[in-house]
């Protein structure tokens, strides 16, 4: 079993900055892809970024390309995610997810956090 708890959500303004947090606990040496969604009300759950834990590979949104940043710090086993020049509408519940295949857009990851409230007010 793995568990993960996000934290660094919260209230910012637009143009800001926030970074998150996930921590992985269990077997953590069975996870191959770590990954970040969010939802916002009445809109399905969307991908953002993923990191591969063992190379660092990383992919994003086309449309966050530029402006969020994931890094992963094994020894710590926590996945970040940095958002920059945050805007309304990124406000979103933001998930970490993370599992033991190589996957890349999709939301059939096994694990999931709680999940993070982000809110950028304009």
């Amino acid at each position: 079993q793995v568990q993960l708890v996000e934290s660094g959500g919260g209230l910012v303004q637009a143009g800001g900055s926030l970074k998150l947090s996930c921590v992985v606990s269990g077997r953590t040496s069975s996870i191959y892809t770590m990954g970040w969604f969010r939802q916002s009300p009445g809109k399905d759950r969307e991908f953002v970024a993923r990191i591969t834990r063992g190379t660092g590979s990383t992919d994003y949104a086309d449309s966050l390309k530029g402006r969020f940043t994931i890094s992963r710090d094994n020894a710590k086993n926590t996945v970040y995610l940095q958002m920059n020049i945050l805007k309304p509408e990124d406000t979103a519940v933001y998930y970490c997810a993370v599992d033991p295949r190589n996957l890349y857009f999709s939301k059939e990851y096994m694990y999931w956090g709680q999940g993070t409230q982000v809110t950028v007010s304009s």
